[in-house]
């Protein structure tokens, strides 16, 4: 009698913990109080077993509360600062990190969460876009050397599609800044001392290459065979650079020189046939009149305009970068020309 009296009594107080999960006269409690009257702690412990819904309802209970809390949230930005307009809801952070709320200069929200409107600029067009640095020494011919044969393959392949041209030549001209930033960044880490701010420089080269690779893909989508052919180059290109950066910088840079003398000659040829009617100056993407700070009615021509002085800007920073080291000297040595586009 004694031991069916604390079966009771323990299913009592197991259907008070399962509230609001459960209610007594739900179909597991009854379940439990039979299984109480007859075979005491083993009959509870066989129904526990056996239905479902009793194991899972501390869950069904806790994800209740969790919906509550959700839908009681105020809905409006996600964690970028741009309207989930799909599914209308808020970020809810455990961490306690504050949703970014990212305003334009006249106010109105910020729509773009790959770059920030202090990271935007007006592009410096006055550029000598024949400027061509003469290959003397054994390095430098080397260099030269290596970039002419990677780019009869390129010009081969895409011949006057300029698009797809553009969109493959940003994907590898975003690598060398990328590789270069993190092994100074490394050797930084090593020697206990500073880098002259060329760390910040080539990285931000690296998002600017990006930045264009984006606006491209506003415009055209590349198919299958060229993703494919981005996925070989790159994977081979990055593992090349990173060996010869080791290897010797001022080679490294003076092939990122010639690649961005090559890529301002490109960039004229797109503006040629631009100015030509072969390609259709179609209106700029949102993305690029907001990076470049762009007139409202800008065009194609514009953007391969801005993008084509960034190139020629990257040009001279490796080519200087590769003086450096040629001369006797480390890059720390002499500021770095951070926001030189």
């Amino acid at each position: 009698m004694s031991r069916n009296i604390a079966a009771m009594k323990l299913s009592g107080l197991l259907l008070r913990q399962l509230q609001p999960g459960l209610s007594p006269t739900s179909r597991f409690g009854n379940a439990v109080i039979e299984a109480s009257k007859i075979s005491g702690l083993r009959g509870i412990n066989n129904i526990w077993n056996t239905m479902p819904e009793a194991r899972n309802s501390s869950t069904v209970a806790s994800n209740a509360g969790k919906e509550e809390k959700t839908s009681s949230a105020p809905t409006g930005r996600v964690a970028d600062g741009t309207n989930d307009q799909a599914n209308n809801k808020t970020i809810i952070s455990y961490w306690g990190v504050a949703p970014s709320k990212i305003t334009d200069e006249d106010g109105s929200p910020w729509r773009w969460n790959s770059f920030r409107p202090w990271e935007t600029y007006k592009a410096d067009t006055s550029i000598d876009v024949k400027k061509h640095h003469k290959a003397v020494t054994f390095t430098d011919k080397f260099a030269y050397w290596i970039v002419q044969g990677l780019k009869y393959p390129t010009y081969i392949f895409f011949q006057r599609r300029h698009m797809c041209h553009a969109m493959l030549l940003e994907t590898v001209a975003a690598v060398p800044g990328m590789v270069g930033g993190m092994l100074l960044h490394c050797k930084s880490l090593r020697r206990f001392e500073h880098s002259g701010g060329w760390i910040k420089a080539l990285l931000e080269e690296a998002e600017n290459e990006r930045m264009h690779l984006m606006t491209f893909l506003e415009l055209s989508q590349p198919k299958w065979y060229e993703r494919a052919l981005v996925f070989a180059v790159q994977g081979v290109f990055f593992n090349g650079y990173f060996l010869a950066y080791l290897a010797s910088p001022k080679l490294a840079h003076r092939i990122t020189g010639y690649l961005e003398e090559e890529a301002v000659n490109s960039y004229t040829e797109f503006l040629i046939d631009l100015e030509k009617g072969l390609v259709e100056n179609s209106p700029a993407p949102a993305i690029a009149i907001d990076y470049w700070r762009l007139p409202p009615d800008s065009t194609l021509k514009d953007v391969v305009t801005v993008i084509r002085a960034d190139e020629a800007h990257h040009r001279d920073i490796n080519h200087f970068a590769s003086d450096i080291h040629c001369q006797g000297h480390e890059l720390k040595e002499f500021p770095a020309p951070i926001g030189y586009h």
